[in-house]
């Protein structure tokens, strides 16, 4: 046999791996996926959602940081919330953290298979996104360093896209698509809402936190480096996607950046961003399922999901249940559901992972110095304002979101009967 039931993971990631795996996770989801569904409600606006999304990512993104230097360890902000706040809340952190992930991967398997339709019209979209998510289950389960370095490919190659996209699309914007410009909508909140969903991806590092070489050190740099970097390119290229179709016309693609590229009459162009695309969607799904799989494993190893996905390849160093679990889970999805309800679903349950470790932070920071206690507070208070748009504004988003709060609720209160049933016949 080659697997054994190790509890311990290899160190194999640097800086620049870490910070490329965050990129990975984060260009991709929004940009080449959601950008359509923002416009759609944010209107020419979508910047703006960009914005407040990047702003409640950079606070979380703090709280990250400090509690990654406490002490990094693999499941991140679950063990985090464990430790500090409750097991139950912690329980209920990692969960929702495998629920928006799982759903966060099935979304840009659909983005992918969108975009490679592009080029080879007819095509079934559902079942390729669905191959696809096996397919790179089947690479992760090879090993973290060989995932990582098709990675760091991966981003150089879709940065590059969209700095094309940049430079030989501003030469085509229309100011008169531009306007009207309404910062102040409503939808503008709802907007931040769906772009957060691309946002989710800056977290990744800390997830993988026990395979980055130094990790108090290179995490956290990780962290704020690609999320700066990420946030950049997001505004640039949201500005320039609306300049040359207009927000309405970018809402009605599932390919939105190859649809606006083609208001510069280039063929050439169209291909170039449409590979981006597929790249792009690619290396998200990549790290999607490097992240979810080592949520899984530290959930397993604690034994409040099922033991035998904290075990470990012999061969190849990584979880080979947790990987192969979600690859599949991830596979059904996209075949059975459409891209907005997944995307509001993983949405949900990302703001909710992120408050509860704003909160965890929060607990940290009264440990502490009371000025650490601050900024997490706010993190968390921005977290629960943009849910508590969305209840007014999509209440669909809530219902979805809290079935599966409650799934994880009940999961963990069998689990509790489970162990002291044992305990007592013991």
């Amino acid at each position: 046999m080659e697997e054994t039931e190790r509890k311990s993971l290899k160190q194999n990631l640097g800086l620049w791996s870490a910070t490329a795996i965050n990129i990975g996770a984060i260009i991709g989801g929004g940009i080449f996926v959601v950008t359509g569904l923002v416009a759609g409600v944010a209107g020419s606006a979508l910047v703006i959602s960009m914005v407040i999304a990047a702003s409640i990512a950079f606070l979380t993104a703090l709280s990250f940081t400090r509690l990654t230097a406490w002490q990094p360890v693999e499941g991140s902000g679950y063990e985090y919330v464990r430790q500090l706040v409750a097991p139950s809340a912690g329980f209920l952190s990692g969960w929702m953290w495998i629920i928006a992930n799982t759903f966060g991967g099935a979304a840009v398997s659909l983005g992918f298979a969108y975009y490679l339709s592009e080029a080879v019209p007819g095509l079934p979209v559902k079942i390729v996104a669905a191959l696809m998510c096996l397919a790179f289950a089947g690479l992760n389960f090879i090993g973290t360093r060989q995932s990582a370095m098709l990675n760091n490919a991966l981003v150089v190659i879709k940065i590059a896209v969209l700095g094309f996209f940049v430079v030989f699309g501003l030469t085509s914007v229309n100011a008169s698509n531009l306007t009207p410009f309404e910062p102040f909508s409503s939808g503008v909140l709802f907007g931040a809402y769906f772009i957060f969903f691309a946002y989710g991806g800056f977290a990744r590092a800390t997830i993988i936190a026990e395979e980055v070489k130094d990790p108090k050190r290179n995490v956290p740099r990780a962290v704020l480096l690609s999320l700066a970097i990420s946030t950049l390119v997001y505004i640039i290229v949201g500005f320039v996607a609306v300049g040359l179709v207009g927000s309405s016309a970018l809402a009605a693609s599932n390919s939105p950046l190859t649809f606006a590229i083609s208001a510069t009459g280039s063929p050439v162009a169209v291909q170039i961003v449409s590979f981006g695309g597929l790249v792009a969607t690619a290396s998200v799904l990549l790290t999607a399922i490097l992240g979810v799989s080592r949520m899984a494993f530290s959930m397993g190893r604690r034994r409040d999901l099922p033991q035998p996905l904290s075990f470990v390849s012999s061969k190849f160093g990584t979880p080979y249940v947790a990987i192969w679990v979600i690859g599949i889970a991830m596979a059904l999805l996209a075949l059975f559901f459409d891209l907005t309800g997944i995307v509001v679903v993983s949405t949900f349950a990302l703001l909710f992972w992120y408050a509860l470790t704003n909160m965890a932070a929060l607990k940290l920071g009264q440990q502490n110095r009371a000025r650490y206690k601050l900024l997490p507070a706010i993190g968390f208070g921005a977290c629960l304002v943009l849910l508590a748009a969305v209840l007014f504004l999509e209440p669909v988003a809530w219902i979805a979101g809290v079935a599966c709060l409650m799934m994880g609720a009940i999961l963990y209160m069998l689990r509790a009967a489970f162990r002291k049933s044992r305990i007592h016949q013991s």
